[in-house]
């Protein structure tokens, strides 16, 4: 099927790999999958940086889907050669457009994938998409919304005292302060830290979460950090 036309009518995100990721003897870490909270369903990953790359999308407010390889784009070179690529991720955005994603480490990434992404990012913006080749987020970003991700599920959300929460750090107050303010801090701290996953609090994302970190609510500047 001609790629335009996928875009168009296909909803990538509801599709599975095109091509399962191997799994390598001696490797750290192994392919598994993700529980996404903005869809309520697993997504394969096939590396460490791959799965951080998804816990990225979860939580940002403007992915309303993802899916992990859910589409192959097959071109030809100059020489005639037939070059296929899978790109890692793809999400849906809330503008109903598409991102399209590859995840690289630290370092530089390698000519083959550079020559790739050029074209990814071409077929991306002749739909009016976004590719993009993404590396990893600062080790502190990473563990905080590590840490915050184990409280994504809708099961620490409470609405009565999420009313209570939204008031209580209206202006901007030390996590701890708050969360004794507003009842049995062992009953409250995981409310908080499911709202500070979704957006409805906002923390800074890049310096160490501790008990005396500043929240105040809504996502603020500090909620993609």
């Amino acid at each position: 099927m001609p790629w335009g036309e996928a875009a168009r009518v296909v909803c990538l995100e509801d599709c599975g790999p095109v091509r399962p990721f191997p799994l390598r003897l001696g490797r750290r870490f192994a392919p598994g999958w993700w529980w996404s909270a903005t869809t309520g369903r697993l997504v394969h990953y096939g590396s460490g940086v791959m799965r951080t790359q998804v816990m990225l999308l979860d939580h940002d407010p403007s992915v309303m889907a993802m899916a992990c390889r859910p589409v192959e784009l097959s071109w030809k070179e100059s020489d005639g050669t037939v070059v296929s690529h899978a790109p890692h991720l793809m999400a849906r955005l809330s503008d109903g457009t598409g991102l399209l994603l590859d995840c690289a480490g630290r370092g530089a990434i390698s000519p083959r994938l550079a020559h790739r992404a050029g074209v990814m990012a071409a077929a991306a913006r002749a739909v009016g998409w976004q590719y993009r080749v993404a590396t990893p987020p600062e080790p502190v970003v990473a563990a905080n919304l590590g840490w915050l991700s184990g409280y994504r599920h809708p099961r620490y959300r409470d609405t009565v005292l999420m009313e209570r929460v939204v008031r209580a750090f209206a202006r901007p107050h030390p996590l701890i302060e708050g969360a004794r303010a507003l009842g049995d801090s062992i009953k409250v701290l995981p409310v908080l830290f499911h709202a500070l996953w979704t957006g409805t609090l906002s923390a800074p994302l890049n310096e160490p979460l501790h008990e005396r970190v500043t929240v105040t609510a809504g996502p603020g500047e500090w909620a993609s950090a």
